[in-house]
């Protein structure tokens, strides 16, 4: 299986760190964000990945190369100036993702989820990975049904992770341009064709300079880099 990586947002929220250098290049534990996310996927045995990206696009491929130090194989996306959105960015990749469900990771985040199990899982549409909501999102995204489908509303909500194994006809009525992640899912969801499960182990959404510091002591502290 594929993996891509999300790594086209401008960071508005992370300025003004992200006026000269693009947010998955921030550094964190020594190395830039979005090389703890390879080395996690390369562990996992996803050793085909795909970046995509816009603003200061240039510096993460002069940054990362073609993956060879990772034991991997890096391909690049380019949206040019304007970010396409998540399904945009998704959909403007798919000639370098293929035919098959391939797994996406939002470049912004930090986990120790285990990326191995799902080589395992069984995907229709879309499968995604659910987390307790952060005190930032306390409101959440989906639920779960009790039976492996993630439903729209229900007892308790939980927040999308920004993991997720998408199938390609997911996006097959969605032309291409700029086009959010969103409404694709909730489309999927109400025809009951997403699955989903949540994981309870530790995922922060660096989206801030104040998260990217916690981050930073969070594994000085315990040592848990990729």
């Amino acid at each position: 299986m594929k993996a891509m990586i999300l790594a086209a947002g401008r960071g508005e929220r992370m300025r003004p760190l992200t006026d000269h250098t693009p947010k998955p290049l921030l550094k964190v534990a020594g190395k830039a964000l979005i090389e703890h996310t390879i080395a996690q996927l390369v562990g996992a045995g996803f050793t085909e990945i795909v970046i995509n990206h816009a603003h200061l696009g240039a510096q993460v491929e002069a940054a990362l190369g073609d993956g060879e130090r990772y034991g991997a194989r890096i391909f690049y996306s380019s949206e040019g100036a304007q970010a396409l959105e998540t399904a945009g960015g998704i959909i403007h990749a798919l000639p370098l993702l293929g035919d098959e469900p391939f797994l996406v990771v939002n470049g912004d985040i930090a986990t120790d989820f285990p990326f191995a199990t799902l080589h395992r899982v069984p995907v229709d549409l879309a499968h995604l990975i659910l987390v307790d909501n952060p005190e930032h999102h306390a409101q959440g995204d989906f639920g779960l049904d009790g039976k492996g489908g993630v439903i729209e509303n229900g007892k308790e909500t939980f927040t999308f992770s920004g993991i997720g194994i998408y199938d390609p006809a997911l996006f097959a009525d969605t032309p291409a341009g700029v086009s959010k992640l969103g409404p694709l899912l909730r489309r999927a969801i109400g025809l009951q064709r997403v699955s989903g499960q949540k994981y309870d182990g530790f995922w922060m959404d660096v989206g801030t300079p104040e998260r990217l510091a916690t981050l930073d002591l969070y594994y000085s502290q315990t040592g848990a880099t990729s």
